[in-house]
């Protein structure tokens, strides 16, 4: 048998070498044919032995039993199943015809092999072969049946229809359907085995697979899901089993979940979907620092499967876990951010720097050189004593920029050192507000400080606290118009001196306060150029606030003032924070009314 195997594989044409149904089906046509056509040959001489000299029809009949054998070679050659099983089936009724229509037409013992021609055809697994074949075997009946209605057949061959002809032509008939039938059976077999296979093949890839297979209903209720989805979200199958994976989908991204899922259900193709899922771990230390907890990115592509029913359609979807491209992207996205807030503090500091450096040496070179040259520019006293004062004033204006960068560098860079000591705060204030005060007469500016006389001693460092005071009273000025005012008051809240400085000037912009704080940022477009300043008072402020663990609030309203207020312990705790990690930063503050818009600082940890 595996010689006659061997033999039929080297006829088959090569588009049917490779799979094992279609090779199975090529060998059940081939097989019986070439058996059969070469039965017969091998029969002929013996029959001749036997009868005697054959009649035309006998010769006819024989010679006709070569076409099987051709029609193997066809299929062999061209590999057309279908038209081979055709051409049998026309072959077939061609050869019953044949003989039956000088045997006794529809009276012939040949005529029982027409139910054999849709028989024979059904192995080609094609209704329109079985269609073809069924109406051929219905025209032959036909025929014959007109014949004998015409009187067509030969009087004498009656003879034909004698009962053992009658008898060979059944049992013929029988033998041959019996060979159909063991040939459909061997093709169900093997499409059977071929099933399984292929069923525990994709069974076997889908529980090794890291992606998620699975299958849903339009409503997105699962009907099967990969074994793959334990590992992924630390459940066992069955708890994700109708709803249980659209339970764990993150609320927020269940709308676009379900709307992916029925997209594909209607037939819009392929959809593919981002969202979070629930993941039950034995410990969260693998999500730790992941901005979502305990929920895993996951990536869905989903399109329909063939439904079962037009009116129950079902996706076929694998999940992919995407959590650590997800976290690249946000780490790109805060580099990208950290990189564009560089860029404007770059920016900002050459726009701001070439005003302020700029000017006073501008004027110290000017008046320098008019000093130089009193040989050929005569200077009185009075003048040459003027131009040496706005010298020392550009100077020390200048010398005030480059320190306030320097500070501002050291805070950032965290080796800016705070040295606490006692000392007394009422005396600080005043002496600050003492300092600004011909600034703010200069400025037609009313300043007001109430100071109680019991404010007790606070353990900080002086000079941090006094630039504090400064640069919050001289910001005030600065930004409040002529016959405005600016009010410095101090008092104790339990462990903390509160210091508030509240102006009536030009206020701050909602878009502007909370980026209020940031190096060489200062606010406002339409006055920002209208007031000289580095817009680093502000940032030194908060920095200094928060390497001494306090908080500032600012609170404004465009056109009506700003009211800043510094909440400092009374005690500093020299070791409470290492210096690299004194940064302060900008949260949302409580608010006094609808208009008001506030920023707090707070030291991070």
């Amino acid at each position: 048998m595996s010689i006659i195997k061997d033999r039929l594989d080297a006829l088959l044409h090569p588009s049917a070498r490779y799979d094992a149904l279609t090779r199975t089906r090529h060998r059940t046509f081939m097989a019986p044919r070439l058996l059969v056509s070469l039965a017969a040959l091998a029969a002929f001489p013996i029959y001749l032995a036997i009868r005697g000299a054959p009649t035309a029809l006998e010769v006819a009949a024989f010679a006709w039993l070569v076409v099987p054998i051709l029609l193997s070679y066809f299929l062999s050659r061209t590999g057309r199943y279908e038209t081979a099983h055709m051409l049998s089936s026309i072959a077939l009724a061609g050869l019953v015809m044949m003989i039956a229509i000088p045997t006794g037409g529809i009276g012939s013992f040949a005529t029982v092999w027409l139910v054999v021609i849709p028989l024979e055809a059904a192995l080609s697994a094609s209704r329109r072969v079985v269609a073809f074949a069924s109406m051929l075997a219905a025209a032959c009946l036909l025929a014959l049946m007109a014949m004998s209605y015409l009187d067509v057949p030969p009087p004498d061959a009656g003879v034909a229809a004698h009962g053992g002809f009658m008898m060979f032509g059944v049992a013929s008939a029988l033998i041959y359907a019996a060979g159909v039938a063991f040939g459909s059976e061997t093709l169900m077999r093997t499409s059977a085995s071929m099933l399984n296979v292929e069923e525990n093949r994709y069974r076997l890839l889908a529980r090794h697979m890291c992606d998620v297979i699975s299958r849903h209903r339009r409503n997105g209720a699962v009907q099967f899901i990969s074994p793959a989805a334990e590992s992924l979200l630390g459940v066992p199958v069955s708890e994700l089993q109708g709803h249980g994976l659209f339970d764990r989908v993150h609320v927020a991204d269940r709308p676009a979940y379900l709307t992916a899922l029925a997209a594909a259900a209607l037939g819009k193709g392929a959809q593919s979907v981002e969202f979070r899922l629930r993941r039950d771990a034995a410990s969260d230390a693998e999500f730790e620092g992941h901005p979502s907890g305990n929920f895993i990115w996951v990536e869905m592509r989903c399109q329909p499967l063939e439904p079962s029913s037009p009116a129950e359609p079902e996706v076929v979807a694998v999940m992919r876990d995407v959590t650590d491209r997800k976290q690249q992207e946000h780490a790109l996205d805060l580099a990208r951010t950290a990189a564009e807030r560089a860029d404007a503090a770059k920016t900002r500091f050459l726009a701001t720097m070439s005003h302020e450096l700029r000017t006073p040496l501008n004027a110290i070179i000017g008046f320098s050189d008019m000093i130089v040259q009193e040989a050929t520019l005569p200077l009185d006293a009075t003048r040459r004593k003027e131009y040496a004062q706005l010298i020392n004033d550009s100077g020390q204006h200048l010398l005030s920029v480059v320190n306030s960068i320097l500070d501002m560098s050291k805070m950032e860079s965290g080796s800016f050192e705070i040295l606490p000591e006692p000392f007394a705060p009422r005396e600080v204030l005043l002496s600050g507000s003492n300092l600004l005060a011909l600034k703010a007469r200069d400025n037609d500016i009313e300043l007001v400080t109430r100071v109680p006389e019991n404010l007790p001693q606070m353990v900080g460092d002086p000079r941090a606290f006094r630039q504090i005071v400064l640069n919050l009273v001289s910001n005030a000025i600065k930004f409040t118009e002529r016959g405005g005012r600016v009010t410095i008051s101090a008092r104790v809240e339990g462990a903390r001196m509160v210091l508030r400085v509240v102006d009536n000037g030009v206020g701050i912009a909602q878009e502007d306060l909370k980026r209020i704080g940031d190096p060489f940022f200062q606010a406002g477009k339409t006055y920002q150029r209208r007031h000289e300043g580095t817009g680093l008072g502000l940032s030194i402020v908060k920095s200094l606030v928060g390497l001494h663990g306090g908080e500032i609030d600012v609170q404004s309203k465009v056109e009506e003032g700003t009211t800043v207020t510094v909440m400092l312990p009374l005690t500093l705790m020299p070791a409470a924070e290492p210096p690299s990690n004194n940064i302060a930063t900008l949260t949302p503050a409580s608010r006094s009314g609808k208009q008001d818009q506030g920023y707090r600082v707070r030291k991070s940890a």
